[in-house]
């Protein structure tokens, strides 16, 4: 099976068009129609460890969620680690793809993981949709939970099912919490919007000091940190290529790529 033919299924599922403006998804390094895929490795961010861990498992493709690269290249050198990555991955054979903000607004994709890891029923969009090739796609999602929860009931499951230490909350709320919209990254642009489609929390990866104030008791705001929002993203990677193409081998990677340190 070619390169290609993994990350079409990828694409089918989450169609780049899908992608917000400033983003750049799709192939990053790579010849994907001449090369076989020997097998996938997935992850969130590529690093050089990364990398690394392809060359020992024999994958030649990696997908991750964020792009290596964002911005263009001027040269490929070893002046940073993006160039430097670029260089071992093309020295090694190895394709690299991403599937960024397509994959965060496609049905079943990112906010969706979220809701399903953190319970939640009757999840669908909650905001401004568009749709590619009969592909339906939103920035969040919002779902319910069949038995409401209190406030720092809510807050101690999203640690635990997030592995997080600790949660950025404002004040909580004083009343039960059953509808939660969700959006994964950096998704404070949609707090408005959730609290105008009624959700009683808001979840996501960042956020803002001053998009905290004037919420008092109207959602209750709950930032776990990008990186932990987005860490089942190779789940849903692997998930499409298990079921496309069951024949590639697939790994998710065991490289915590956070950048954060909590002290």
């Amino acid at each position: 099976m070619k390169i290609k033919e993994v990350i079409d299924a990828l694409e089918r599922f989450a169609p780049l068009p899908l992608q917000e403006g400033f983003d750049n998804a799709g192939l990053q390094v790579g010849l994907t129609e001449a090369w076989e895929v020997s097998g996938a490795l997935l992850c969130l961010d590529v690093t050089e460890k990364v990398v690394d861990e392809a060359i020992s498992l024999g994958c030649n493709l990696i997908v991750s969620h964020h792009p290596l690269i964002f911005h263009k290249l001027s040269h490929v050198t070893d002046e940073n680690f993006v160039q430097r990555i670029v260089f071992k991955a093309i020295e090694n054979h190895i394709a690299i793809a991403s599937m960024h903000t397509n994959m965060d607004n496609a049905r079943g994709g990112v906010n969706f993981r979220m809701a399903e890891k953190m319970g939640l029923k009757d999840v669908d969009f909650f905001c401004e949709q568009k749709t590619v090739d009969g592909i339906d796609g939103a920035s969040g999602v919002m779902g319910s939970f069949e038995t409401p929860m209190d406030a720092s009931s809510f807050i101690d499951m999203l640690k635990r099912v997030f592995h997080v230490q600790c949660v950025q909350a404002n004040e909580l709320l004083q009343r039960p919490i059953r509808r939660v919209a969700i959006c994964g990254g950096a998704g404070s642009f949609l707090l408005d919007e959730a609290v105008k489609a009624g959700a009683d929390a808001f979840v996501t990866g960042e956020m803002h000091y001053h998009e905290y104030f004037d919420q008092e008791q109207t959602i209750q705001i709950a930032v776990i940190g990008h990186y932990q929002s987005e860490q089942f993203t190779g789940e849903i990677f692997r998930d499409i290529i298990l079921q496309e193409c069951p024949d590639v081998p697939c790994y998710l990677s065991k490289v915590n790529t956070n950048p954060i340190v909590y002290i």
